[in-house]
């Protein structure tokens, strides 16, 4: 009985899925829109920096902040 729950919990999330994806319209990005006023691009450098270097270093400096401020309160403590 539990492998025919499974099988047929599978078989409506693939048929959800399935059908969410056919009623979904493109998302037209070629068309442009009134006022559009696009810029120059991305180079690769300024893509990985902005999109992986600038997050990881924000990360960085957020976990120092915390590590910094719970030393000093466990130090105040001892």
């Amino acid at each position: 009985m539990d492998k025919k729950n499974a099988l047929r919990a599978g078989a409506v999330t693939a048929g959800t899925t399935l059908m969410m994806l056919l009623m979904t319209s493109p998302a037209l990005a070629l068309t442009r829109d009134d006022g559009d006023d696009p810029g120059p691009g991305l180079s690769i450098g300024e893509t990985l920096g902005l999109f992986v270097a600038a997050p990881i270093v924000l990360f960085l400096v957020i976990t120092g902040l915390v590590m910094v401020g719970d030393k000093s309160r466990k130090q105040q403590q001892s």
